[in-house]
């Protein structure tokens, strides 16, 4: 495999890139994205047999499994971080080791425990982002690794990604083995 195929596997929608002005409708299109992404995902792998399930989706990659349960740890990771910015001045956030937490053993779980709750943190997610106000998404917390600022603004493009960025991975992977 070439470093450019290895490339177009990690990043299959591309690497994020940090918009430099994000509008009202930008904003509502990200919200979307974070809202259907639990219902496309699950069509996406229930059908999924147990042995495509575990299946990494890139060689040295994460099974479809523990990407479904990266999905929920990373969100909720990303929803505290949107409570604490909203309660607090500027707070510096913690970061988790994402490659550990995938070698746990709740990884190895049914991937519907983390299908189900995916899909209540995001209906709770999305209501508190379509009640932000504009001071609310210019908000900001310290990313300790990088000490720089990111406004939830920022954040909710990240994540946005994010969800797209294991879809593809998950649906890319299908399409290549002939799953779907």
């Amino acid at each position: 495999m070439t470093p450019e195929q290895l490339e177009l596997l990690k990043y299959p929608i591309g690497k994020y890139s940090w918009p430099e002005t994000i509008t009202k409708e930008t904003l509502d299109e990200w919200v979307v994205s974070i809202s259907e992404l639990p219902s496309k995902l699950e069509i996406l792998v229930l059908s999924f047999s147990e042995e495509q399930l575990d299946t990494p989706y890139r060689p040295g990659g994460w099974t479809v499994r523990q990407v479904v349960h990266h999905l929920v740890d990373s969100h909720v990771n990303s929803y505290v971080r949107y409570k604490w910015t909203l309660t607090e001045d500027c707070p510096v956030i913690k970061t988790y080791h994402e490659d550990r937490w995938a070698e746990l053993n709740d990884y190895k779980a049914d991937v519907k425990l983390s299908l189900q709750m995916l899909k209540a943190l995001h209906i709770k997610w999305v209501f508190l982002l379509k009640v932000l106000t504009e001071e609310d998404f210019s908000k900001t917390f310290v990313h300790p690794e990088t000490a720089k600022e990111i406004s939830l603004r920022r954040l909710t493009g990240l994540y946005a990604w994010h969800g797209e960025h294991h879809y593809a991975h998950i649906a890319h992977l299908a399409n290549r083995k002939g799953w779907k």
